[in-house]
């Protein structure tokens, strides 16, 4: 029932602990029957193709109802537009519970020209939270901070079963997923027929010198961390795919990399774009991500390549409970048969001692390297983080000292405060905005932001407030790219709020000019 899965999305929103989100949702399972409990896990995952339901749908079905200038000032102070509506929209004369499985249906089948109709229907049979959790169930958005992978986690905890089998049927399995769930309630294992599965990957952990230093250099290998994405390339009996490192399907935005998948079995290395033996920023592969069909003069001009750092599986062999090292052998025994314009082996580097190590990282070869990877020789294959075989040793974040701009409020549980932020450096006397972050900072730091924010608002777009140019902060980034799309012609990768500046004037924010040192091509 919809009661059941909007007590279910509340609970998650405002559940910052991955194991109580985790606890929620195997009760909501437990609780729930056959097909809802599906339909709930696929609206999770990303996996139930409802998105018909447009903002601006709602906004017309809204405007019929509620004073236009009420909603504005309503959309404003909420922040959040399924939020809003579902707050704002009149009482319901009748209440109803309709069952998760019914709504679904009729957002799949409902003829667009009949689909207002519909929704003003069932908005007028809901109550607050459960017109949200509609909202939120047709647009897609749930935002509860619940990825797939955890939503596939609490199924395979909810059953007693291992992620990594759950992750390499999922593939071959459809909403509402009651084979799955027969099989977590003891039932046989459902058998997939999709062809090229994803293997759940393995995943490394954070390190310094510090750490490395207690380690024996003998028992690892090393080599760069490229800027691109962690993927997963299959060739199964003619099926070819791409997965990111989460299992979501990318291969239609990367054709010409399916075509040289020309083995059968499973590669795991970096998606890049690569132009002869030149590596583009990632800005360049970021075009090609989330493309339906990508054109031939896209194909050319960004042409897809994959650094191969691992073997998983090989011409029927499953390689993965073999050490690293076998692996890495059969890997460049494999690597000369394909084409090496769109695949390639990730080159060893020399690894004598931490030290030395620690100076190649500080000056690596190429801007686009992020830092080095450091995996122990003897490591098996193994879904997850293992703690002890894979390493990760990343370049030191960038810097730099920016001014608040504009600011927005959050979703969820931030939905009360100002927490998406917009920053900008001076050029020739004006703030050009070069970032956006939402993260980073404590909830303290958040209070302190929030509160400069509702005092000091200069003007107001919607939802989104535009502030004194007078809070300086540090942010930190991972790599800065050229970006015609924004007016300062820059784009900063994964910036977060390091510190807030109160011990610095506005006007001794950085320059644009220092930025654009910073850029690869500089």
């Amino acid at each position: 029932m919809i009661a059941g899965f909007a007590e279910l999305l509340e609970r998650l929103a405002f559940t910052p602990r991955r194991g109580l989100k985790l606890a929620h949702l195997r009760q909501y399972f437990a609780a729930t029957l056959d097909p809802d409990r599906g339909y709930a896990l696929a609206a999770l995952t990303g996996d139930l193709d409802l998105r018909r339901v447009t903002p601006s749908l709602l906004r017309g079905l809204v405007a019929e109802r509620v004073d236009p200038e009420l909603f504005a000032l309503s959309y404003d102070f909420v922040g959040d537009l399924a939020e809003t509506i579902a707050l704002i929209w009149p009482a319901p004369a009748q209440l109803a519970n309709p069952a998760l499985s019914e709504l679904v249906a009729e957002l799949q089948q409902t003829p667009k020209a009949e689909l207002p109709a519909r929704i003003i229907a069932r908005l007028d049979q809901l109550p607050p939270s459960q017109r949200y959790a509609y909202l939120k169930l047709g647009t897609g958005g749930l935002r509860v901070g619940v990825s797939a992978r955890l939503a596939r986690q609490a199924v395979a905890d909810y059953g007693g079963l291992q992620l990594a089998e759950v992750e390499e049927l999922w593939h071959g399995l459809f909403p509402p997923y009651e084979s799955l769930f027969h099989w977590a309630e003891n039932g046989p294992k459902p058998v997939s027929a999709a062809r090229a599965p994803f293997r759940p990957v393995m995943l490394s952990t954070p390190t310094d010198l510090v750490d490395l230093t207690a380690r024996d250099p003998a028992d690892f290998m090393a080599e760069w961390k490229w800027d691109g994405i962690r993927v997963q390339a299959v060739s199964d009996q003619g099926t070819r795919r791409l997965y990111s490192r989460t299992g979501d399907d990318i291969s239609g935005a990367f054709p010409d990399l399916l075509e040289a998948l020309t083995f059968d079995g499973v590669i795991d290395g970096e998606l890049l774009i690569r132009r002869g033996d030149q590596i583009a920023p990632f800005n360049d592969l970021q075009t090609r991500l989330g493309r339906k069909q990508v054109s031939a003069k896209m194909r050319e001009t960004h042409p897809a390549a994959l650094r191969a750092y691992d073997l998983l599986l090989c011409d029927g062999h499953d390689l993965r409970a073999q050490p690293l090292h076998q692996r890495r052998a059969a890997l460049e025994a494999l690597i000369p048969r394909l084409d090496p314009a769109r695949i390639d082996l990730s080159p060893l580097l020399p690894l004598s001692d931490w030290d030395a190590l620690a100076v190649m990282r500080a000056d690596p070869p190429d801007p686009v390297i992020e830092g080095v990877m450091i995996k122990h020789r003897d490591s098996p294959y193994l879904a997850g983080r293992i703690k002890g075989h894979w390493f990760k040793w990343k370049r030191d974040p960038m810097r730099v000292d920016a001014v608040l701009m504009y600011a927005q409020r959050g979703h969820g549980k931030r939905s009360g405060y100002y927490s998406d932020f917009t920053f900008g450096v001076w050029d020739a006397g004006q703030l050009v905005p070069v970032g956006k972050a939402y993260f980073g900072f404590t909830d303290a730091e958040l209070k302190e932001l929030d509160r400069f924010v509702r005092n000091n608002t200069t003007e107001r777009f919607g939802p989104v407030r535009a502030v004194k140019p007078e809070k300086v902060v540090e942010v930190a980034f991972e790599g800065l790219n050229r970006s015609p799309r924004h007016k300062s012609g820059l784009a900063m990768r994964f910036p977060r709020i390091a510190r807030i500046r109160d011990d610095k004037p506005a006007q001794e924010a950085d320059q644009l000019a220092t930025l654009m040192a910073l850029l690869p091509e500089a």
